[in-house]
C-alpha cells in the first residue's frame, strides 16, 4: 500500500452513491479514493492497473455486467486487490453469488459510516466484513442447509424467469445452448423439478433468484 494508506476504488452507477462514499471515507485516516467507475466493466479494467488496495463494488449496474461477474474477473487476477460489496441487496439471490466470485465482505449501503470504514481496513487486511444481516443470513444457511445454485446456474436461471430461450441465454452469457441445457439440468436435478415455469418457481420460493 502506498505509504500505509488503503487506496480505493469506488464502483457505483450511480454518481450521488459514489459522492457520498467518497465524502464519508474522506474524513477517515489512512484510506483513500484514487478513482471512481460507473460501469462493472471500467471497475474490472481499472482494478487492473496495480494502484488499488480495495474496490467498493455495487452489485447492479443496469445493462452489462454486474457486480458478482465483475467481482469473479478482478480477484482471479495475480494480486488482486479485495472487494468489498457495497450494495442495497441482501437477498441470498445475491449474497451468495457475490460470495462464490470472492468478495472479501458484503456491507449494506444503510450500513453507518464507521462500520463502513471497519469494513474496508478489514478487507485491506484480508479478513472477512459482513453486514449484520448478511452474517445472520449466511449461518442460518450453514445451520439448515438448503439448496444452492452456482453463480452460473443462478444467471442462467434468471434469465428464464425473463422468458428468454436456451439460445437467447447462451447469447447473453456468451455459452453454448449445449451448455445452457446442461445448467438448466442440473438445476432441475437440484429443485427437484422438470420444467422451466416449476424451477423459476420454486428458486423464487426459496429466495435463490428474484421475480
Amino acid at each position: 500500500m502506498n505509504g500505509g494508506a488503503v487506496r480505493l476504488l469506488l464502483a457505483d452507477d450511480h454518481p450521488v452513491v459514489r459522492a457520498g462514499l467518497r465524502a464519508v471515507l474522506a474524513t477517515e485516516p489512512g484510506l483513500t479514493v484514487v478513482a471512481e467507475s460507473a460501469t462493472a466493466e471500467n471497475a474490472v479494467d481499472r482494478a487492473a492497473a496495480g494502484d488499488i488496495d480495495v474496490v467498493l463494488m455495487d452489485l447492479r449496474f443496469g445493462a452489462g455486467m454486474g457486480g458478482a461477474e465483475a467481482t469473479a474477473r478482478i480477484t482471479a487476477r495475480p494480486d488482486a486487490p479485495r472487494v468489498l460489496i457495497v450494495t442495497t441487496y441482501d437477498s441470498d439471490a445475491d449474497i451468495l453469488p457475490a460470495i462464490e466470485a470472492g468478495a472479501t465482505g458484503y456491507l449494506l449501503k444503510d450500513s453507518p459510516p464507521e462500520e463502513l470504514a471497519a469494513a474496508v481496513r478489514a478487507a485491506a487486511a484480508g479478513h472477512t466484513a459482513l453486514a449484520p444481516a448478511v452474517a445472520d443470513r449466511l449461518m442460518s444457511r450453514l445451520r439448515s442447509p438448503a439448496v444452492t445454485l452456482t453463480r452460473r446456474e443462478t444467471e442462467v436461471l434468471a434469465l428464464v424467469a425473463e422468458g428468454l430461450s436456451n439460445l437467447a441465454i447462451g447469447r447473453r452469457l456468451h455459452l453454448t445452448e449445449g451448455t445452457v441445457k446442461s445448467h438448466l439440468a442440473r438445476v432441475y436435478t437440484k429443485l427437484g423439478v422438470d420444467s422451466r415455469t416449476a424451477a423459476v418457481a420454486n428458486a423464487a420460493a426459496l429466495g435463490l433468484i428474484r421475480r
